[in-house]
């Protein structure tokens, strides 16, 4: 392969370019063409956040729970390495050109661009309620995504990975994409009993399509993405479907179609020197991942906007092209590979996946604003499935709310915290004297969690299984529940136990005993809010407040046993709660 052409830097780093042959410079870098380029010192390389990406959202309807999902889990993933102390960037954004927008957009009776701002004004909204704390959100109708395609487009010219030549194949407008021969078959349409070519993976209709395209030289790089593959192995999650993709590549890889004709599609950008030509949308679509990374950028600099990126989240159905096709094109440019590609199941309702196509999806706003933000976050990670495709119900957020919700956390806080009869700020203090006392079975199998929980919780959440971390916390506060039911520290206060010591105070004995119990169980709370803040920002944080634990200490380095000696003063809860309720988890209004 040629080199790369003559650099062209920005003096602030963020963006540089080259002149083609054609004369084309990129917009953002025309005025700085004059300049002497800002060269990297030594010792002064810049550190590189943790970049995780969700799909841009194509805004050709509104969006569902399933797009609802794939935020959370990645601001999840983003908050969960802020807990743990580290930098942490998140991109999301939404997919505005090709054929699917261009005649929704005239089914609207509007303006591809005008659709596109409202369609993204949604999406931004979505972001904003779910509580989203994304860094960036790209819309491929920006001018600098614009310009960042352009030169991708020159650079895999200039290196002869581009040509010209005529393309017939199925072509699918809802998947926007050609499907070989191997990959569509004869069905019959369900609704109206007519017989069609549909793609076997989607089930979307395709028709034969025979036109003048440019085409990027895919099948170069089968032998170099099997190779990749085969040394990392942990490159797509879960482990089933990349497997499935390597065997696809195997089977053989063709040339891909990435343009169209502009009579055809008028709604994209434009091939640089062919005005008839508008680029494939999904060249275009992948491109954003870099674009928001500062592409192109001087050398050394890539890490400064966190590339390459340490997770993709994706849905199941566009694997091929974030697994194949981005790959292929990402070493085409001579950039290096996304650390993992974490691709998550369909949410269904009634069994069946949600689509905008089928009218069946989830109206996230509504959910949101009838359960409340952090209770939906917590469904959405409790069941969200990543090799198995989810049932959406409100009965099963109804379940978890009461049963996990509020009972195994809320109520269970609202009684340690209420209890009149024990100090909180002393079982905390004491705890390190009390667990050198006699313990019982009951008290070593506590302590035995508690020490253990973190790396549990810790491993599940590096593997990107947030899902078995969520769960890992619901199943330690599930045990704690039992601990507390059996130890039974109110007992020692009960009118039978005073009238047995003849109204004496407790023994000392007793009172550890009642102690232990309340400062082991407070433990649990409080490695169950810190760890539970990714998920449940607001709810978590309440959780901390009551327990008095100070701000510099919630991090994910005090999520140890004993690591905060600190907290459990209650005095505080009087102006918190007069009436001393403290009801993290009211009762669920529901519907009839």
């Amino acid at each position: 392969m040629r080199p790369l052409p003559p650099l062209l830097y920005r003096s602030s780093l963020k963006r540089w370019s080259r002149i083609s042959k054609s004369g084309w410079v990129c917009a953002n870098c025309r005025s700085y063409a004059s300049q002497t380029p800002h060269l990297r010192r030594d010792g002064d390389a810049p550190q590189k956040p943790f970049y995780v990406t969700t799909p841009i959202f194509y805004v050709n309807a509104a969006p569902h729970v399933g797009h609802l999902y794939s935020m959370v889990l990645a601001d999840v993933l983003k908050r969960w390495q802020q807990l743990k102390g580290n930098r942490a960037v998140l991109c999301t954004g939404t997919d505005e050109h090709g054929m699917k927008i261009q005649r929704a957009a005239r089914l609207a009776n509007m303006d591809p661009q005008s659709f596109c701002d409202q369609a993204a004004d949604v999406f931004k909204r979505l972001a904003a309620s779910a509580d989203i704390t994304n860094d960036h959100f790209v819309r491929t109708t920006d001018a600098d995504h614009k310009e960042t395609v352009r030169y991708v487009w020159h650079v895999l010219q200039d290196r002869g990975l581009i040509y010209r030549a005529k393309h017939e194949g199925w072509y699918s407008v809802s998947d926007e994409t050609f499907y070989p021969e191997s990959q569509v078959h004869l069905v019959l349409e369900p609704q109206t009993g007519r017989k069609i070519m549909a793609s076997i993976e989607t089930g979307k209709e395709v028709e034969w399509t025979s036109e003048m395209n440019y085409h990027f030289r895919l099948s170069r790089f089968r032998d170099r993405l099997l190779q990749y593959y085969d040394e990392h192995p942990d490159f797509i999650v879960p482990n089933t479907r990349m497997t499935e993709l390597y065997k696809e590549i195997q089977s053989g890889l063709s040339d891909l179609s990435i343009s169209r004709p502009r009579s055809r599609l008028d709604w994209g950008i434009r091939v640089p020197d062919d005005q008839e030509q508008t680029i494939y949308v999904w060249l275009d679509a992948l491109v954003n991942y870099i674009t928001k990374a500062g592409y192109p950028w001087a050398p050394g600099y890539e890490v400064t906007g966190g590339w390459p990126v340490d997770c993709h989240i994706i849905g199941k159905d566009i694997t091929r092209f974030h697994c194949i096709y981005w790959p292929a094109f990402l070493m085409a440019l001579g950039i290096e590979l996304p650390s993992q590609i974490l691709t998550h199941g369909h949410w269904t309702l009634g069994r069946k996946k949600m689509s905008k196509s089928e009218g069946n999806g989830v109206n996230p706003f509504f959910q949101i604003d009838r359960f409340g933000v952090d209770v939906v976050r917590f469904f959405l990670m409790h069941d969200g499935g990543i090799d198995f495709d989810p049932e959406y119900n409100n009965f099963i957020i109804i379940e978890r709310y009461n049963d996990a919700l509020k009972s195994v956390i809320g109520n269970q806080v609202s009684r340690v915290l209420r209890g009149k009869s024990w100090d909180t700020r002393y079982a905390v203090t004491e705890m390190d004297r009390l667990c050198q006392q006699t313990l019982t079975p009951a008290d070593r199998e506590q302590l035995h969690l508690l020490q253990t929980f973190p790396t549990k919780f810790q491993a599940s959440m590096d593997n990107l299984n947030v899902r078995e971390g969520v769960t890992s916390v619901v199943q330690m506060l599930r045990q704690t529940q039992k601990y507390f039911q059996v130890c039974e520290p109110w007992s020692y206060f009960s009118a039978e136990a005073r009238k047995r010591r003849q109204d004496s105070p407790i023994s000392p004995e007793d009172n550890d005993k009642v102690h232990l119990a309340i400062a082991l169980t407070l433990e649990s709370f409080r490695l169950a809010a810190i760890t539970l803040q990714p998920v449940m920002p607001e709810r978590a944080g309440t959780l901390l407040d009551w327990l008095n634990v100070s701000l510099e200490r919630r991090s994910f380095a005090f999520a140890t046993l004993g690591a905060d000696k600190e907290y459990g003063d209650r005095s505080h809860l009087v102006k918190v709660s007069p009436d001393q309720k403290l009801i993290l988890f009211p009762t669920l209004i529901t519907e009839e």
